[in-house]
């Protein structure tokens, strides 16, 4: 089985949204050939360990009819080495998880889930923004995870 692990600061807005978006196109079989193959998490590299997911990311699911009951888990060097792929939302992640794990064997998994840029932090910027988050996890996550599974 392979694992994809989403990485953003606290995990209770994007990387959580992104493992919740990605595992419905996943279960919805718009990934094709991948479906129940692949295991779907999410960690961040200042979380606190148990945070609940934040209110504004449960309603932009709840508004596409997808279930997210999650809490926040602190990234580990184990949990990268374990995954298959690792997708960072912005470049300071991506350098953050690198240095986490140190070493080569693992470096060349961790990537930007956007090849075109960041994807900034919504918190404090209100539901609009939490919602445009995910209308662009939608554009990018199928072609990223058709490409990189």
């Amino acid at each position: 089985m392979k694992t994809v692990l989403f990485v953003c600061t606290g995990n209770t807005c994007r990387s959580p949204m992104a493992e919740a978006i990605a595992r419905h196109l996943l279960d919805e079989g718009k990934v094709p050939g991948q479906g129940r193959e692949v295991f779907v998490a999410s960690a961040g590299l200042g979380a606190w360990d148990g945070s609940p997911t934040s209110h504004e990311t449960l309603e932009t699911l709840r508004g596409r009819g997808i279930h997210f009951d999650g809490h926040s888990k602190r990234l580990t060097p184990e949990m990268i080495r374990k995954a298959t792929l690792v997708l960072t939302m912005t470049r300071s992640h991506l350098m953050g998880a690198r240095a986490l794990v140190g070493g080569e064997a693992h470096q060349d998994k961790v990537q930007m889930l956007d090849s075109g840029g960041d994807l900034e932090d919504p918190i404090g910027m209100g539901q609009v923004a939490y919602d445009a988050l995910a209308l662009r996890l939608e554009q990018v996550l199928p072609g990223r995870l058709r490409e990189l599974l």
